[in-house]
This record gives C-alpha cells, sequence and structure tokens, in this order.
C-alpha cells in the first residue's frame, strides 16, 4: 500500500491485529522510534507473514505459506482481502496504490524464474525439465514452456528457445544476405540453429567450431531441440558443412597463419560484457582477441555478425562499440534491434566489415 500521507504506524497495528489473530497467528512487534514497525505473525501450519509499516506511508505485507493447495491459496486471498478492506476503511480514499504481487513458488521441483539481462526477474511458464546435465565447462538445462517449446540454458543464462527463430535470422543478417557459393565460419553455436539455417541456404562450405564446444550442449540439442537444429547435429561432417570440437582461438589462429579466408562469419560465442571496465573483464579480453583474430580471417568484403545485449544495457553497447576502433584494422558496423520472444527484452545485432579505403 502506497500512501498520500504520513503512517500513524501504530494505528495501522492495531487495525490490521485482529485479521491475523483470527487466522490463528501469533504475533511478535517490532518497533524504531524513526523507521516504524516489523511484525511478524505465525502459524502452527508453518505459514507465516511480516507487516512492514514505514512512517512516510508505505505498507508492505508479505505472506508465506508451505501449502499451494486450493484450500491454503483460498486462505491466503481471504486474508489478504480482509487487509486491503481494513486499509481503505482506515484511510478513507488516502491511498495512493494498491499492488498485489502473485505468489513466488519457491523450492519447486521445476525452476520457472530466471533473470533477464538487465536484472529483471522473468517467470516462465515451464511445465517439465528436459534435460539437466552437469558438464565438464557448465550446468545444462533443456526445460520445456507452454509458449515457447524448449528453451537451453547454460549455467543460468536464457541461450535459445525453439521459438527463436528471429534471433538466429538477426544474426545471420536478416535474410539480406546472399550465402548461396560462400565459406563461412560460425564461432559458437552449439544448439545448431545457425548451422541448420544456414546449410539450407546452399553455401559452399559452413565450419562451425567454438572455444571448449561442449559436446554435451550438441548431445542435448540435438535430441530435445530439434525444431531449431533439424537433423545437422546428427553427424559432425555433412555435404556442405564441418563441426569442429575445438578451442576456436587456436583454430583462428591456424586458419590466419595458411591465410584461410571466409565470405562471413558469425560470432554466436557470448553476448557483450555487462561489466563496463574493459581492461579488467577477461571476457572483454576474449571478445577483442575474438574480434582480431576473425578480422584476419574476413574477406576484404566480407561480413561480420555477432549478438550484442539488451537494449537497456546502453553503457555496455557504447564500450562494446568503442572497442571496435581499436582492432587492428578499420571497420565499419551497423546494427539492429530485434524482439527475441523468449528473452522478453530487445536485443541488439551487429554487423561488421572492414573499412574500404581508398587507392
Amino acid at each position: 500500500f502506497s500512501l498520500n500521507l504520513a503512517a500513524d504506524c501504530n494505528a495501522v497495528l492495531k487495525a490490521l491485529q485482529p485479521i491475523f489473530q483470527e487466522h490463528g497467528m501469533t504475533e511478535t512487534v517490532h518497533n524504531w522510534e524513526d523507521h516504524g514497525y516489523l511484525v511478524t505473525y505465525i502459524k502452527k501450519n508453518g505459514s507465516f507473514a511480516n507487516l512492514r509499516i514505514h512512517p512516510h506511508g508505505l505498507v508492505l505485507v508479505d505472506l508465506q505459506s508451505y501449502n499451494d493447495d486450493l484450500k491454503g491459496r483460498e486462505e491466503i486471498d481471504q486474508l489478504l482481502n480482509k487487509v486491503e478492506e481494513r486499509m481503505k476503511e482506515l484511510f478513507h480514499g488516502n491511498i495512493k496504490r494498491v499492488k498485489r504481487l502473485p505468489a513466488i513458488l519457491r523450492g519447486g521441483v521445476i525452476d520457472r524464474y530466471w533473470p533477464t539481462a538487465d536484472g529483471r526477474l522473468v517467470e516462465y511458464d515451464i511445465d517439465e525439465v528436459v534435460y539437466d546435465e552437469d558438464s565438464p565447462f557448465q550446468n545444462i538445462k533443456i526445460l520445456h514452456s507452454k509458449q515457447f517449446g524448449n528453451i537451453l540454458i547454460l549455467s543460468g543464462d536464457v541461450n535459445l528457445a525453439e521459438s527463436d527463430l528471429a534471433y538466429t535470422q538477426a544474426i545471420m543478417g536478416s535474410g539480406k544476405e546472399d550465402y548461396t557459393g560462400k565459406e563461412v565460419l560460425i564461432l559458437g553455436g552449439g544448439d545448431g540453429g545457425i548451422l541448420y539455417e544456414i546449410v539450407k541456404l546452399k553455401p559452399k562450405m559452413v565450419t562451425m567450431v567454438a572455444s571448449n564446444i561442449d559436446q554435451m550442449v550438441i548431445d542435448g540439442c540435438k535430441k530435445h531441440m530439434r525444431k531449431t537444429c533439424g537433423d545437422v547435429l546428427d553427424n559432425l561432417k555433412g555435404e556442405c558443412y564441418q563441426v569442429l570440437i575445438e578451442d576456436c582461438i587456436p583454430v583462428l589462429k591456424r586458419y590466419a597463419k595458411e591465410g584461410r579466408m571466409f565470405d562471413y562469419v558469425i560470432n554466436d560465442l557470448t553476448a557483450v560484457p555487462i561489466s563496463t571496465s574493459p581492461e579488467e573483464d577477461s571476457t572483454w579480453e576474449f571478445l577483442r582477441l575474438i574480434l582480431d583474430l576473425s578480422m584476419k580471417v574476413l574477406k576484404q568484403d566480407g561480413k561480420y555478425f555477432t549478438q550484442g545485449n539488451c537494449i537497456n544495457l546502453t553503457d555496455a553497447l557504447t564500450l562494446y562499440e568503442e572497442q571496435l576502433s581499436r582492432l587492428y584494422c578499420p571497420v565499419e558496423f551497423s546494427k539492429e534491434t530485434v524482439c527475441v520472444p523468449s528473452y522478453m527484452e530487445l536485443w541488439v545485432f551487429y554487423t561488421i566489415w572492414k573499412k574500404q579505403t581508398g587507392i
């Protein structure tokens, strides 16, 4: 409850006490002269409530219950309805806002809560754990969402869902590129989505390689993410593609030394780091190294595609764009913003190319 006036903490407490007592809850009161009241109510079945009354006009009620059956939910709704009615009677229209949040289910067999890139907590409609394994590199989860299909989550980070063709299309150039007969290098992409879509476009050869690419990610995706990867992960070699289970940095260095060049390099390894201290963050160092090595194997008229991060992380994105001026060769770039369904946020993608110099 957000009030239009200061709260008489004692009056609020006395008004709400009978409601909790009627539900068989015992009371413990803590009060501070300038900071209001904290009151805890405990029921014999383990349910409890915290009532926090702030003098400046904010009253909070947090209720936790072990019972999630229909009867338990009805009891909670009845209690909260009574609290709301009593507060409205007490303050006679001086309540600016009443906000009731849905219950957070803690300790469930299925974890439905995952953070967005900019730190917001999202509750997904997860109804099944499809795959949950620890590899030597990370925890790999594939969860089923009623809206988004199967979702790949790596070490707590939502990577890609079966609904997210928009991500794959954006990191391939949003349908503006002709991959026919082209040499393509994919860095990362263990879910197989990019590889699957590019193979359809008749390239000359696609090579997919990543830093410590995780065979268990491939194994999980080829079984449980087939709407995303089709059959391209069933074999590590196809008519026009190959998947290398190797660290991408030595591979890039080897290709540069050999003079091997690509029409397209698609970096799906990691998002732009949130850290704004690039000189101290090892992820930034890795990102810059990958950029430099990729430019060395990119043809003069080639294009480099990569994801950025959430559009709200403006400082990190600006810092990334500054890093582009520090590469061994001058580059230019463009960017676009795409809605990726399962991310529940707008995502920025970059196209980078070598600056054409005049004679």
